[in-house]
């Protein structure tokens, strides 16, 4: 299909023609069929959702088509209407638009449903297992239609991916509102998200699926590398290498991906284990796990070699990962790092597979008997976690990923909490790690994508990330002198490590000053026609972006990690600083009802009014979070906040006074 024929299929929308019916693709990575939840009265609604999209002729033939979806699937993805063009992330001036920042939006939207980065991009799934951009192909003919037709002075209402419609705004709007999951709070159970998903009515827009910034396993690889460095840096003695040590985890779904690629770069031996094996065998293809192995006799013969030869490899093993940990167990193989990276935010849907069964029996068991696969998946959580508890008490350091293994484990009845019965014995990586290491001190998942598609311009920016980075290091303070080192290290490395899938993007760490003033030079480059037009955004796993107790926010003790003010703060700051779009979603990372988490986008296009835009927005986006967890008295925060104050005198940010312990003590209750 040439640019023209893409063009017009874009702003055609919902054809004018009822398409002809399409068959599924052979060898596609389905999603797993979902439960089978609605009453008889609630699947006929569902279906009247469905057409409600299309013209009323249409409608005998789609009920048909549309009610063997919803059983078949559980949802109705409306397949018959996905369009016929390649999806994937085209240069920005190949969409048809109004505005260069809807075609940006395009660009991206295209990027999370291409193949190479979605995990179910038939379903409109990105990662995670239900992490969805859209809950049916519609919503997104529909989408890109308007944002062709958008212009400067409106604004696109996205509700759970269906697009409400443009509405008159301001050039200073954001350009697009997405809101994912937005539930009414005693109506965001898991049972109810199956519900409404499955009526049409709402989604799960994961963290950046939802949101339009997932730029593959990258999206995650340099928090993973960076927890990973810094957890042997824990174990090890000074000056020990990681090569020969084990991190042993699981999961080679969409993010989850990026933990082979960490453990490489983190110089170790990573095994990884993944029940589906399209999963592992896309990962190993794409080159993000070096090798797999499918029985445990060459995975135990592959690992001693490794560690006798002190190797930095990765290996992905298709199979459950309670075998791995039991069977090293009785072969006396010691594991450095232990952690886990399953989607148990989604337990009883295909995020976690109990041991012992075939994937192939577990996806039965989903649809058909429900609550005989949670009372599997249930007991293979106690096994998992009895198995983790004996590895740790010969040493192992094992860290929560914040997938939730924690918190669905002791739901579980797996031994997992710690003797004041209110808290996990084993710390979250934020919490040990990225929480006061990173996060307090403003340093996050920054990302940007090169609109132009050119590999150039990638290897353009990276150097110019490099250069500001170095600059800024020479005169920071102690205390954030490791985190710009390695920052640095992974940047000048980044181009090497393969890291790309589909949009020519990249992702570092940094902090508010790091950020802008990247950018500011990205803006400054566009503008001399060095490279193309930026898009920057983050990872919602961030500084500022998520309220989540067991994972982003699990480091605040003030007793606040369960209140999601910081979250929508941010959201709405942003939007009203310069935002391209901003996005706000329930669910993402650690399970529906258990999180808030927003997002940005934002398109550099070398003008002045796009630095006006980043100054202000990025220096908001991050010190938000400072100032939140400042006052949850974190002494990382206080001391980040306090200097950001100092380089800014219209920043002011009421600091919490600390109290001495003994007055407290010899208080009467």
């Amino acid at each position: 299909m040439n640019v023209q024929e893409f063009q017009h299929s874009i702003k055609q929308g919902i054809p004018s023609e009822l398409p002809a019916p399409k068959a599924y693709p052979a060898g596609a990575n389905r999603a797993p069929k979902r439960k089978d939840i609605l009453s008889v009265e609630e699947k006929q609604l569902a279906v009247r959702n469905a057409l409600r999209y299309f013209p009323k002729e249409w409608h005998a033939e789609l009920a048909e088509e549309f009610a063997q979806e919803l059983k078949d699937f559980g949802r109705i993805y409306m397949y018959r209407f996905k369009p016929n063009y390649e999806l994937k992330a085209r240069s920005i001036s190949d969409y048809p638009a109004k505005c260069e920042q809807a075609a940006a939006i395009m660009l991206m939207i295209d990027n999370n449903l291409d193949p190479a980065v979605a995990q179910h991009p038939e379903e409109l799934i990105t990662y995670g297992g239900n992490g969805a951009v859209f809950q049916n192909w519609a919503q997104y003919l529909l989408a890109m239609k308007y944002l062709s037709e958008m212009e400067e002075d409106q604004t696109l209402h996205m509700y759970s991916g269906h697009p409400m419609g443009l509405f008159p705004s301001s050039k200073d709007a954001p350009r697009v509102v997405v809101t994912n999951g937005m539930m009414i709070p005693n109506y965001s159970k898991p049972d109810d998200w199956e519900k409404f998903n499955a009526l049409g009515v709402t989604q799960y827009g994961q963290m950046t699926a939802g949101s339009f910034m997932y730029i593959g396993p990258q999206g995650i690889v340099h928090g993973t590398t960076i927890t990973v460095m810094n957890a042997f840096r824990k174990v090890l003695n000074k000056g020990e290498s990681p090569k020969g040590k084990i991190f042993l985890t699981a999961g080679l779904g969409g993010m989850s991906g990026a933990q082979p690629k960490a453990g490489n770069i983190a110089n170790c031996i990573t095994v990884c284990a993944e029940v589906n094996p399209k999963a592992a065998i896309k990962r190993h293809q794409q080159g993000w796990v070096d090798e797999l192995v499918d029985n445990m006799p060459d995975l135990i013969a592959r690992v001693r070699k490794a560690q006798e030869n002190e190797e930095v490899v990765s290996i992905a093993f298709i199979g459950n990962v309670v075998d791995v940990w039991e069977s090293f167990l009785a072969e006396d193989i010691f594991i450095h790092l232990g952690s886990d990276q399953t989607s148990l935010h989604n337990p009883w849907s295909g995020g976690y597979y109990p041991v012992d069964i075939s994937y192939e029996e577990s996806n039965r068991l989903i649809r058909e008997e429900p609550e005989v696969f949670k009372e599997k998946v249930q007991a293979t959580l106690k096994r998992h976690a009895d198995a983790v508890n004996k590895h740790t008490a010969k040493g192992t350091y094992f860290f929560d990923y914040g997938n939730a293994f924690l918190l669905e484990s002791s739901r579980a009845g797996g031994d997992v909490m710690a003797e004041n019965g209110i808290d996990f014995k084993y710390p979250s990586y934020v919490q040990d790690i990225l929480g006061p290491m990173c996060f307090d001190y403003g340093f996050g998942p920054f990302r940007w994508v090169c609109t132009s598609g050119n590999p150039e311009d990638l290897d353009k920016t990276d150097a110019i990330a490099a250069k500001v980075l170095e600059e800024i290091m020479a005169n920071s303070p102690e205390e954030i002198q490791q985190q710009m080192q390695d920052n640095i290290t992974w940047i000048k490395d980044a181009k090497e490590n393969k890291l790309v899938v589909g949009s020519q993007a990249r992702i570092l760490y940094a902090d508010s000053e790091g950020r802008i003033k990247i950018a500011n030079a990205f803006n400054d480059a566009i503008a001399r026609g060095e490279i193309g037009p930026v898009v920057l955004g983050r990872d919602h796993h961030d500084v500022s972006g998520t309220d989540s107790p067991f994972r982003e926010t699990s480091n605040i003790y003030d007793g606040s990690r369960f209140t999601a003010d910081m979250a929508i703060h941010n959201v709405i700051g942003d939007g009203f600083r310069g935002a391209t779009w901003v996005s706000i979603h329930n669910g993402g990372g650690v399970g529906w009802g258990e999180v808030m988490n927003g997002g940005f986008g934002m398109l550099l296009d070398g003008s002045d009014d796009a630095e006006r835009r980043l100054k202000s927005m990025l220096l908001f986006d991050v010190n938000n979070g400072i100032a939140r967890r400042s006052w949850a008295r974190n002494e990382e925060a206080n001391f980040a906040i306090k200097r950001e104050m100092e380089r800014t005198p219209k920043l002011k940010v009421t600091l919490s006074q600390n109290v001495e312990d003994d007055i407290l003590n010899k208080l009467a209750f």
